[in-house]
């Protein structure tokens, strides 16, 4: 019953998030310099994209437009690309791979660049999986890439860097107040470079466009979660006077999730870690006829510190509410955990040495204005008793998890 129960919230959410498309106001400029407003798909592109998708009108049927139909388009108040055909260098920053030339080895390249600030001089960005780069207007008004490349010694044991960038913006960001310290230590990092081209529109006077001064992101939330656990155990042995059926039983557990959300996708996907402690206390009487007296209590003292690592991700119903689904690999370790086994003559039997093994879990929720949750989740099948060969188990659990976020 609650894997059907599972398996069907699974289908209900992959249906809902099929068909969940978000449009936002915003425009783009075809290759006949007419702007067209409508309402473009915002997935918050991790990666710059090369087309999207958009309306004309929130009734009207959604479409495709590619990098060669559109000079520049962008989504009111949140963000803003151009095309620009640039010279690029694609040089690996994986240190396994590094090439032994210092200089950057350039391909020209029609690409959608973001736009981080606009002013006297603007300050772009390119992001295609893990290579990153910075794009500036220079002094001439023509786009160049700032240079920064990391090269392999000729000893082969040490690695350098091409930081190009910092003498590229001494020469084109003229500024009174700027020394030469300011650009000696500057790092390859958008933090950094946002500040320093604010900066330098101040030194005019110039009012800019920062399109990342938008609302903060939520990056870090930690949610204390009480929960209701309906287990079920059973043991099946070789030996036959050590299997046991438990039934169901509810304990109580709680648990302290950390959730860190990544940064792309409007914030849709997180990553999870969630300490639990839960203690199932059971015990079963069965007859057999392998002892006198006939009878065999089986007594089970499970506790369990857990440690589920997984990915959670959200699908917003409005500014206030959203669902959720998250997969996690379970790990963690047994606290002073014991088995007995109690025979009516008084002889009783050695018990097992409980010692699990890792397991899956899968979750379904609703989250309302980041600060309260309900999670339905159900973890996959655990054997406690994971060093003994002779004995396997059967251990499921399903959990009805509340949240409250505190941080």
């Amino acid at each position: 019953m609650k894997k059907k129960l599972i398996l069907i919230l699974a289908l209900l959410v992959c249906t809902y998030s099929y068909s969940q498309i978000r449009f936002e106001k915003g425009y783009y400029i075809n290759n006949d310099d007419e702007k067209i407003n409508c309402f473009i798909k915002n997935i918050d592109w991790r990666s710059n994209p090369t087309k999207f998708d958009f309306k004309l009108t929130e009734q009207s049927d959604s479409k495709k437009l590619n990098i060669n139909l559109v000079k520049e388009f962008g989504i009111n108040n949140t963000s803003k690309y151009i095309r620009c055909t640039v010279n690029i260098d694609r040089s690996t920053e994986n240190v396994n791979k590094l090439s032994n030339d210092k200089n950057p080895i350039f391909t020209k390249e029609q690409l959608f660049l973001k736009v981080l600030i606009e002013g006297k001089n603007a300050l772009y960005e390119y992001i295609d999986n893990n290579l990153k780069r910075f794009f500036f207007k220079n002094s001439n008004l023509s786009i160049e890439q700032l240079v920064f490349k990391t090269y392999s010694t000729a000893s082969g044991n040490y690695y350098g860097e091409n930081n190009l960038f910092r003498q590229q913006l001494l020469n084109n960001l003229k500024c009174p107040k700027f020394t030469s310290n300011r650009f000696k230590n500057l790092k390859y990092k958008k933090k950094e470079l946002l500040d320093l081209f604010i900066d330098y529109n101040e030194c005019f006077n110039k009012t800019d466009t920062n399109f990342e001064t938008t609302k903060k992101r939520d990056i870090f939330n930690l949610n204390i979660r009480p929960r209701l656990v309906s287990t079920s155990l059973e043991i099946n042995s070789i030996f036959e006077f050590r299997n046991a059926d438990f039934g169901n039983k509810t304990v109580f557990g709680i648990g302290v999730e950390a959730e860190f959300i990544l940064p792309f996708n409007k914030n849709k996907w997180a990553i999870i870690i969630e300490p639990t402690y839960q203690n199932l206390k059971t015990e079963t009487t069965v007859n057999t006829r392998t002892f006198f007296g006939g009878e065999l209590t089986t007594i089970i003292n499970y506790k369990t510190i857990e440690f589920p690592v997984g990915v959670r991700h959200y699908l917003f119903l409005s500014n206030n509410s959203k669902l959720f689904i998250n997969a996690s690999y379970v790990t963690g370790f047994t606290l002073n955990s014991t088995s007995e086994y109690e025979r009516k003559d008084g002889f009783d039997l050695e018990p097992l040495e409980i010692k699990s093994r890792d397991n899956l879990a899968f979750g379904f929720g609703y989250n309302y204005r980041d600060s309260y949750s309900l999670e339905l989740r159900y973890q996959t099948n655990r054997d406690i008793f994971s060093d003994d060969v002779t004995v396997k188990t059967g251990y499921n659990s399903f959990s009805i998890i509340l949240g409250y976020s505190f941080f």
